[in-house]
């Protein structure tokens, strides 16, 4: 802090108030070095702050930019409809594509024809109104090996009859999901050379059974 000054001596030098005198040459010295020490800390925490608030933005932009919504989340509408019109005439069977009650939606819909023997597929994600997930997989001449990976080799509880199809229930809802689990509840059931198998941790049993029952109407 400077010194307040309240007029001159006989030689001029400048009388500091609370001093009642002029400084002497260590004060002036360490006044000088403690004006110092101070504009070098203030100037420190200065640089610490801009450095946190740097790193704050860095870190939002992170956020943005690499987090990603889950499949089971995202709002992004896909034309399922349309997609397995468009599809059709490069399969032999009738793609599983239900029409739902409104409020209903897909978040994808692909056919994968890998060959080599491999089973192809068509997925759709559907998701309620509610915005519950429920992933829906028909398989083409599947076997049973592919119906089990499927499922995660689960074993089935009990059957349901939804849309004149038999389906056989998977309720495993009390499984800890994690990385190598991401099924607790699934629906199987086959109509000619198709499998359809739907699964997902979120949707109630009433999400399923509409879904259920929209292509069994519609494969019958």
């Amino acid at each position: 802090m400077s010194p307040k000054y309240a007029g001159s001596d006989e030689q001029g030098r400048p009388i500091v108030a609370e001093l009642g005198r002029p400084e002497t040459a260590d004060e002036i010295a360490d006044r000088r070095a403690a004006s110092s020490r101070a504009h070098r800390a203030n100037q420190t925490l200065i640089n610490l702050l801009l450095a946190i608030g740097a790193s704050l933005v860095v870190v939002v932009v992170l956020v943005l930019v690499v987090v990603r919504p889950a499949p089971e989340n995202s709002r992004q509408q896909v034309d399922y409809l349309q997609t397995a019109q468009q599809a059709q005439a490069s399969v032999d069977s009738r793609l599983a594509a239900p029409r739902l009650p409104s409020g209903w939606y897909a978040n994808r819909a692909e056919l994968s024809q890998p060959g080599d023997g491999q089973v192809s597929t068509w997925e759709i994600g559907l998701l309620s109104p509610d915005a519950r997930y429920v992933g829906l997989t028909q398989g083409f001449r599947a076997d049973a090996t592919w119906v089990a990976d499927q499922v995660e080799r689960l074993q089935p509880t009990r059957t349901r009859s939804y849309g004149g199809l038999d389906w056989r229930v998977y309720d495993h809802r009390d499984r800890t999901l994690g990385d190598d689990a991401h099924v607790a509840y699934a629906l199987v059931a086959t109509s000619g050379d198709s499998t359809i198998v739907l699964t997902g941790s979120t949707a109630t049993n009433g999400e399923f059974a509409t879904v259920a029952t929209a292509i069994g109407k519609e494969l019958q």
